[in-house]
């Protein structure tokens, strides 16, 4: 015996498949059962590894363009990120109420609303811009972003300024939104 096993795990650890070197090697032993006896050889072990070795890659050569399991199984895993009609629907409508709470705005309100959130202007600038106090910008922009969350039916997340407290007097409708209350 020229030890079967040894050379498929030879093989095996060659091609990184065991599957693919039993084949090959079941190929090689159906070859040499039909052919006549070699004559003069060194290393019958080295002469079916190597005829096994040009099977596999033969092989793997005809098989390049078809789909493996493993390539159908990880197209199979595939998420598809496209909305499905109900969240497309939903984010239209939303698009539309957010549209609307925009035009709703006074125009100075609206203008840092989209310089900031939009376009990404820092608030010095839209300060300067518009000739008026940073801190002046950053209440505007506070009170549009609660009047858009208001119409979207949101939660405002805070990126800048302190926290408000809660005892404090005035802009009780402005804290609501910025706590987790429905």
């Amino acid at each position: 015996m020229l030890g079967y096993d040894e050379l498929r795990a030879r093989l095996a650890r060659r091609f990184g498949s065991t599957d693919l070197a039993g084949d090959a090697l079941h190929e090689t032993w159906l070859r040499i059962d039909g052919a006549a006896p070699a004559k003069g050889l060194r290393s019958p072990k080295h002469y079916l590894l190597r005829m096994a070795y040009n099977a596999a890659l033969k092989r793997l050569n005809a098989e390049s363009g078809l789909v493996t399991l493993s390539d159908a199984k990880a197209a199979i895993g595939l998420i598809d990120d496209a909305p499905d009609p109900e969240r497309a629907v939903i984010a239209r409508l939303e698009l539309e109420t957010l549209a609307q709470a925009l035009r709703e705005l006074t125009p100075r309100r609206r203008t840092i609303l989209i310089a900031s959130r939009l376009d990404g202007t820092p608030l010095w600038r839209i300060a300067e811009q518009l000739a008026i106090s940073q801190r002046l910008v950053e209440i505007e922009l506070r009170h549009a972003l609660a009047h858009c969350a208001l119409r979207l039916d949101r939660k405002v997340i805070r990126r800048f300024g302190p926290k408000s407290s809660k005892g404090s007097s005035g802009g009780e409708d402005l804290d609501r939104w910025q706590r987790d209350e429905p």
